[in-house]
């Protein structure tokens, strides 16, 4: 489960150390932790994990076996897209491991992204697996990267290293083994103690096309 820590007026959300899916309760207590984030007033977030993996998004176990829960588990992956889209502080994933998936679209969620150069694939491997993405996962992508860079990602399957990441602007930084969070603070300290409405509703303006699509489900 995610437990959350604090470097000075920086949060830092760890995601566990193992596959750091998005079971329904998992979703719960990062819900609770980000509550607590924007209630503390935190300077910026960064979100890091302690295992091989980062995070392999969707429960598949879970959702194969409450199948009849599927639009309902949908919405909530969506709803913890739009947040941590428009949380009120910059943040940012510190991606030291594997992010697949709905993982990887949550780092995409993060305003800024740093991965270990030498470990760990970022990869969409929904062409592989049969999952086609929702207008919501779509969107939010495709507001991220560049037209090739959603082609290259997300009809591919490609597992992208940190430097090949970093080469399609799938992440703004590479860092070396136990240098991936350190990298990740440094960069967002500098652009912390923002007034959280006016952040709030500068992100909310600038993903606007994205938290509709979002909203409107699996449609």
């Amino acid at each position: 489960m995610p437990t959350l820590r604090h470097h000075d007026t920086i949060a830092v959300l760890d995601l566990g150390d193992g596959e750091n899916r998005f079971s329904p309760d998992y979703l719960t207590e990062l819900h609770t932790h980000l509550d607590t984030v924007v209630e503390e007033g935190a300077h910026a977030l960064v979100t890091t994990a302690t295992g091989k993996i980062w995070s392999n998004g969707l429960d598949l176990d879970w959702l194969q076996a409450n199948n009849d829960r599927a639009a309902e588990y949908v919405e909530a992956v969506h709803t913890l897209f739009a947040r941590v889209l428009t949380l009120p502080m910059p943040t940012v994933a510190a991606i030291g491991g594997h992010a697949f998936g709905a993982g990887a679209m949550v780092a995409m969620a993060h305003d800024y992204r740093v991965m270990r150069a030498d470990r760990g694939y970022f990869c969409f491997p929904e062409a592989d697996i049969r999952i086609p993405f929702t207008n919501g996962m779509a969107a939010l992508i495709q507001a991220k990267v560049t037209p090739k860079t959603a082609i290259a990602s997300m009809t591919t399957g490609r597992r992208f290293g940190g430097a090949d990441a970093l080469a399609v602007d799938l992440v703004d930084a590479i860092a070396g083994e136990g240098e991936v969070l350190d990298t990740a603070l440094a960069l967002v300290a500098p652009l912390g103690g923002k007034d959280q409405p006016t952040m709030t509703a500068i992100k909310s303006v600038m993903f606007a096309d994205v938290l509709d699509a979002l909203r409107r489900g699996r449609g």
